[in-house]
């Protein structure tokens, strides 16, 4: 059976921070409250999305990669992943402030977890009128001092806080702190890890366990990048019906396509999938006379064996993302 672009089921997780934006502004279908996080992609162990269209639907992604392996993901990736997939793509919505936090690297992470560490990026899609991120430090500090901030509950004073507006893209390379802030829609691409140590929480009680959270205090320290950078938001140019870089890493490259038409693209030269994300509009990606539809909030796995496709649309925005 021949492979074909990929659309999965979501899965819908609850958070304390989260609201109902994923269901009113993207049209997720899910039921309750506070779902924070629209797991687009995954194949991390007992949250694995199945495929929701064509001959594949109901398998995962870990059962496709088990039978086609480097026609999905490529022969550079299977040989370095194998059967386990390297992403995990989001979509987060934050009503309330999320909590302020750190990821470790690859080799801490293996170490101390036996997973792979946590490199990610942001494209903020909505934010409400003076919405904010945390986003590193706003001067050179040492361990010492952090410390100092941490236990005198003034970490604000040392941490860069960044007004945001629709478009804004931020890297996050493990080490770096991190919150997202109130009122913020984005879509998130990551290595393929659940690893989180939290650092600061608010003092908040989760209303199922009427707890409050764990923080990873201790193990925070080691995994901190303390250097100071000049600026974090990712500065990138879009022009009509071209694909322009945005974030290229060793961990992920992701692009910015503006469409305005119809866009041809080939893909011979890469050796790896494709994943699009819908960040504005409606598209349809036309592939060997089918046409599946992308719309706005949605996302799209295409996998390494297609070399050409059209993506079709008017004022649309989406986001490629591949390794």
């Amino acid at each position: 059976m021949k492979l074909y672009p990929l659309k999965f089921l979501p899965k819908y997780y609850y958070r304390i921070w989260g609201g109902n934006k994923l269901r009113e502004k993207l049209n997720k279908n899910y039921k309750g409250d506070s779902i924070g996080e629209s797991w687009e992609i995954s194949d991390i162990k007992n949250s694995e999305t199945t495929v929701a269209n064509g001959a594949f639907k109901g398998k995962t992604l870990k059962e496709l990669l088990a039978v086609y392996k480097e026609d999905i993901v490529g022969t550079k990736n299977y040989k370095i992943f194998g059967n386990d997939f390297p992403l995990l793509i989001k979509f987060i919505d934050a009503k309330k402030p999320l909590s302020i936090q750190v990821h470790p690297s690859d080799d801490l992470a293996k170490k101390r977890h036996d997973s792979f560490g946590k490199n990610e990026m942001w494209y903020v899609m909505e934010a409400d009128k003076n919405a904010e991120l945390i986003v590193g430090f706003n001067k050179q500090i040492d361990e010492k001092e952090y410390v100092k901030h941490l236990n005198n509950l003034t970490l604000n004073e040392i941490l860069n806080i960044e007004k945001v507006q629709k478009g804004d893209t931020f890297n996050i390379p493990t080490g770096r702190v991190h919150a997202i802030g109130a009122g913020v829609l984005l879509a998130e691409i990551q290595q393929t890890s659940n690893v989180t140590y939290r650092i600061f929480d608010y003092d908040r009680l989760d209303v199922i366990t009427g707890n409050k959270r764990e923080l990873h205090t201790d193990l925070a320290l080691e995994a901190i990048d303390y250097k100071y950078h000049d600026n974090y938001k990712v500065s990138y140019n879009k022009k009509e019906n071209n694909t322009s870089l945005l974030v290229h890493t060793k961990y992920f490259k992701t692009n910015i396509i503006d469409i305005s038409g119809k866009i041809e693209k080939n893909y011979s030269n890469l050796d790896s999938f494709v994943i699009y994300m819908c960040v504005k509009g409606v598209m349809s990606i036309e592939y060997q006379k089918m046409s599946y539809i992308l719309n706005y909030g949605e996302t799209i796995l295409i996998p390494a064996n297609i070399d050409h496709l059209k993506l079709v649309g008017e004022k649309v925005t989406v986001l490629e993302v591949y390794l």
